[in-house]
């Protein structure tokens, strides 16, 4: 009941308007004096880990720039010759490609093609497997590469911002086909092709890559596609991008770049964790 009265009080709200103010919110200088006790504080109320930051709480000026911190050095260690996982989070879904539908929550699919915005693309995944990422506010928020390959093309599109957690997965129709998106493709050394799909969510100030502007929430509310050429070379582990605040990933691998294995879902998983095979001749480590 409670999660169905949310999703309409959401209904009737500004998602994009509210989420940009968090956003602007979070990225107000906080005086040096009490960073150390509002990061703690806010650690505290969502069950962070302050401990594992690379730089004393002081020297993030922001509370978007405490969310956005990167790790200490070794302390996620990437799976080698494996598809890794790209976040901390929590699994949500799990399952293979049949007939262009994924299983969003029990009960609820939804279609491939209108997640990546590109129903022929979709093809190419069938009898893949997929695998849904949610992060909640506690977990580190970069997101890194799954498997070694270059990326191809990333596209923006546009959309609602309806929340990602359990109460949204549950009641909102195609919630990650019909949130803002940024579809990241990436072909793998080995052959093959993974679609890494950071999705936007309410509250969420903005979702970015490293290397590109592209972003969700943007003020310009038109799907926007990048190819690059040459295509962007990047290694399992290396930084694909980063969400300002929690949100979800979901990760669709073609057969023939590899399988994700099994997934229990609410199972925790940790950045650079293994969670499936390559294809034959794939390799992940870094160089």
């Amino acid at each position: 009941m409670f999660g169905r009265l949310l999703i309409l009080l959401l209904s009737v709200l500004p998602k994009h308007a509210l989420s940009r103010g968090a956003g602007w919110l979070a990225s107000r200088t906080v005086p040096v004096g009490w960073r150390g006790a509002v990061y703690r504080g806010y650690s505290r109320i969502f069950g962070a880990r302050p401990d594992e930051a690379e730089l004393p709480l002081e020297q993030y000026p922001t509370l978007n720039a405490f969310f956005t911190r990167a790790l200490k050095p070794g302390l996620r260690p990437i799976a080698a010759h494996a598809i890794v996982s790209p976040v901390d989070a929590a699994v949500g879904a799990y399952g293979t490609v049949e007939a262009g539908t994924l299983v969003q929550a029990k009960g609820r699919t939804y279609l491939l093609g209108a997640l990546l915005g590109d129903p022929q693309l979709a093809a190419a995944f069938e009898g893949g497997t997929y695998t849904t990422l949610y992060l909640a506010p506690k977990d580190y928020h970069r997101i890194h590469v799954p498997m070694s390959g270059t990326v191809s093309s990333a596209t923006y599109v546009p959309g609602e911002l309806w929340p990602v957690n359990v109460a949204a997965v549950t009641h909102v129709a195609d919630l990650f086909a019909v949130n803002e998106r940024i579809v990241v493709l990436l072909d793998a050394e080995q052959g093959g092709r993974m679609a890494i799909v950071p999705v936007g969510a309410t509250m969420v100030g903005m979702t970015r890559l490293v290397f590109d502007d592209l972003h969700t929430n943007a003020r310009r509310r038109e799907v926007q596609r990048r190819h690059y050429d040459p295509a962007i070379a990047l290694r399992a582990g290396d930084q694909l991008g980063h969400f300002e605040f929690g949100s979800t990933v979901v990760l669709v691998c073609s057969p023939d770049a590899g399988v994700i294995e099994p997934l229990t879902l609410g199972a925790s998983v940790t950045m650079g964790q293994r969670l499936g095979a390559l294809a034959a001749g794939g390799a992940t480590t870094r160089a």
